[in-house]
């Protein structure tokens, strides 16, 4: 990977990284604008200064945009949920997997390299 596309890279992490921004752009990946309220109910614990800042960093960097029936994804911000959906595919199994290690007696599960991260997980 050439170093201009490691900076890329890396400038979309972090704003991905910030708090609840995945979760806004998973919440209008469905393709219906939803209005403040309704985004902060789908989001889940986020709280209203919280998402103010979040949704004008999204519009900042072109991914999320506002219009008069509410906010909805960008061209760009729809083509980042598409890729999003293998991450929908493997959490299920990854999940899945984490439950299976974390049931197993310690000297088994000493065997596996995940053996530090087993601990069930509740699927939200």
């Amino acid at each position: 990977m050439r170093a201009k596309d490691r900076i890329a890279v890396i400038q979309l992490f972090d704003l991905l990284e910030a708090r609840y921004a995945l979760r806004v752009i998973w919440a209008l990946s469905d393709g219906h604008p939803q209005t403040f309220r309704l985004l902060q109910d789908s989001v889940g614990g986020v709280t209203p200064n919280t998402l103010n800042t979040r949704l004008k960093q999204l519009r900042a960097a072109r991914l999320v945009d506002h219009g008069g029936d509410g906010y909805r994804l960008t061209s760009q911000g729809t083509d980042l949920a598409r890729r999003l959906v293998e991450v929908q595919q493997f959490a299920p199994k990854w999940v899945q997997r984490q439950n299976r290690l974390a049931a197993l007696p310690r000297s088994a599960a000493s065997d596996s390299s995940l053996q530090s991260t087993a601990q069930p997980l509740s699927a939200a």
